[in-house]
């Protein structure tokens, strides 16, 4: 889970996949996080990002540094709990300007049943699950 949080964190920008009904729905995420020994990301309950891993919680992630990429598939879990969203909001200071730990708009995720893989087009691909 390491890995998988320090190659994201490498690619500043990674895309977020959910589904809209029939419709796949992408777009760009900066957020993770590691508490509690899980790997986090952050939204606002008001986005429509929020709404769609309501309904259906399996997202996949996407992300590249240099030549190389990552897909994450998992299911989310909401932790709702101030310490979880306080936790996230300090490892990325500038979210505060719009997010409040106590704000009910800032939500996290933890990744639950994972499995990520690394791939490149000169090593063989690389899984790992948590």
């Amino acid at each position: 889970m390491e890995e998988v949080y320090e190659f994201l964190k490498k690619c500043g920008t990674y895309f977020l996949a959910t589904a809209d009904g029939d419709q796949p729905r992408v777009r760009p995420f900066g957020t993770v996080d590691i508490f509690e020994n899980k790997l986090y990301i952050q939204t606002g309950k008001v986005k429509n990002v929020s709404k769609q891993m309501k309904i259906n919680p399996k997202i996949e992630i996407c992300g590249v540094v240099g030549e190389k990429w990552i897909r994450v598939e998992a299911t989310v879990v909401e932790d709702d709990r101030i310490e979880a969203k306080q936790h996230m909001l300090d490892a990325y200071p500038s979210l505060k300007e719009i997010y409040a730990a106590d704000d009910n708009n800032t939500q996290v995720f933890y990744l639950k049943n994972a499995t990520a893989t690394f791939f490149s087009f000169t090593e063989p691909p690389k899984i790992i699950k948590f």
